[in-house]
């Protein structure tokens, strides 16, 4: 799958997946305001999917992604921004050109929500956090 990519600034790079088995591409930092990251670029999802973006695994000590995952829509153009979190008082901030984010696209399915009176039941039931034991 193509994904078009366009670079909003002349520093921005386009995402790179590195290895044959990575899920994820790479999105690079060109601007940095605080704890809020911005790529340079915008992309066009195809309809039917969605773009994620993750933290890295190599996040520096004391961040944290706001919502935990980023949630782009296929009819969003705008730039891709990634904002964090400090955990602690001491956290190591990016700099431009560091890769900051990884961005996984995925095949949506079509659904419609419906109201029922009932719904089927499980083994698990409303057991909810902890309910599956640790």
């Amino acid at each position: 799958m193509d994904i078009k990519v366009k670079k909003l600034t002349p520093d921005a790079k386009v995402p790179e997946i590195k290895t044959d088995g990575a899920a994820g591409a790479d999105l690079y930092c060109t601007w940095a305001d605080g704890l809020t990251y911005g790529t340079g670029i915008a992309i066009e999802i195809p309809e039917g999917h969605v773009g994620l973006l993750f933290p890295r695994s190599s996040i520096p000590s004391g961040l944290f992604m706001r919502n935990s995952v980023g949630v782009i829509d296929s009819d969003y153009r705008g730039e891709l921004i990634v904002k964090f979190s400090a955990g602690t008082s001491y956290y190591e901030k990016y700099i431009e050109g560091d890769r900051i984010a990884q961005l996984v696209i995925m095949p949506i399915p079509s659904v419609s929500y419906i109201e029922a009176a009932e719904l089927d039941t499980t083994n698990r039931g409303t057991g909810g956090f902890g309910s599956t034991g640790r």
